[in-house]
């Protein structure tokens, strides 16, 4: 039974709304907005922001690595790195890739489940035109991969497990395999349609074509480590470390990567008529004497003044003087 009020108690309530010093329309509005917030079941957020913020760090770390990886492959540094890192559902996931692209499954041994990186098949075509000595400039027909372009794309991403591995080796010493190469998202069964994914996602430019790589994981898959996931992970002087071996071993192979170098002996002007009459035997008189030094181009750009004569009867140049230090005064 509810309490009831006393005769003194009520005149003190009606003298308390008299004066002021209770306010019954307050109540009322209290309750009409209740302090509430929506909370949406199928986008639960099962990873914190601190989580978030270490896994972005780790999949930079990733991106770095994967970047020397392929510079020495292509011959050619390809810019890489993480955009964005976030949890979606994994239908959600699904739905916001093409119908038609390139999936990598890989085994997440000894965590359970796998992760997929999705790849944009116009930065894949990209990579595979660069690998054949082609220029990547793009656009490409999308289309799925032919036997030989599979092959071929196997061994540009057959390190990305030992990569994967060097990324989170300071949270777990993981043993990824890959388990297959697909084209159609809807034949993906990855983990249930409303079970949280990490995706994290990449921007690649391979030349003049650019692109986006997604790497989804389930969390089911990371929970096992979710408590290591901590800021201690990039505060630790191993990860430092760590950061300055890719950068050496990136400056490394950058050192191993052909260029193109080509000597401009002189220049002469012919009119069309003169250079129509040209045969055997003329002789084109330049506009340089034999004193001048010639022009050394590097990757299609002039770098260096140099004087051309032989060596073991072989045409050579000696290099004189850098092209900045003399650009100003002319040849």
């Amino acid at each position: 039974m509810s309490e009831v009020l006393s005769q003194s108690e009520i005149d003190a309530l009606l003298y308390a709304i008299r004066t002021g010093e209770i306010d019954p329309e307050a109540e009322q509005r209290a309750n009409a907005h209740p302090r509430v917030r929506v909370y949406d079941f199928r986008r639960a957020m099962r990873f914190s922001k601190d989580h978030l913020r270490v896994l972005r760090r780790m999949h930079e770390h990733f991106c770095r690595l994967l970047t020397s990886q392929l510079s020495g492959q292509l011959r050619s540094v390809p810019q890489i790195q993480v955009e964005s890192v976030d949890q979606v559902p994994y239908d959600e996931f699904i739905r916001s890739i093409p119908p038609l692209t390139v999936l990598q499954v890989y085994d997440m041994h000894p965590l359970e489940g796998r992760m997929v990186m999705e790849m944009n098949p116009q930065v894949v075509f990209a990579m595979l035109d660069k690998y054949m000595g082609g220029d990547s400039a793009g656009p490409y027909r999308v289309r799925e991969l032919t036997d030989i372009e599979v092959s071929l794309f196997r061994r540009l991403f057959e390190q990305v497990p030992t990569i994967l591995a060097e990324a989170w080796k300071s949270v777990i010493d993981l043993d990824p395999q890959f388990v297959s190469l697909e084209s159609n998202p809807q034949f993906l069964q990855l983990t249930t349609p409303n079970e949280t994914v990490l995706v994290v996602t990449i921007s690649v430019r391979v030349g003049e074509t650019t692109g986006l790589v997604n790497l989804c994981i389930p969390h089911v898959t990371i929970e096992p480590v979710l408590s290591k996931l901590s800021n201690r992970y990039y505060m630790d002087p191993a990860f430092h470390s760590g950061r300055r071996q890719v950068n050496d071993e990136l400056r490394a192979k950058l050192l191993s990567v052909p260029v193109n170098v080509r000597v401009e002996v002189g220049q002469a002007e012919l009119t069309v008529r003169e250079i129509l009459d040209l045969c055997e035997g003329d002789t084109i008189v330049l506009r340089q004497t034999i004193r001048d030094p010639a022009v050394v181009y590097v990757d299609g750009r002039p770098a260096f003044w140099a004087s051309v004569g032989k060596r073991n009867r072989m045409y050579a140049v000696k290099i004189v003087g850098q092209w900045e230090a003399d650009v100003d005064g002319g040849r």
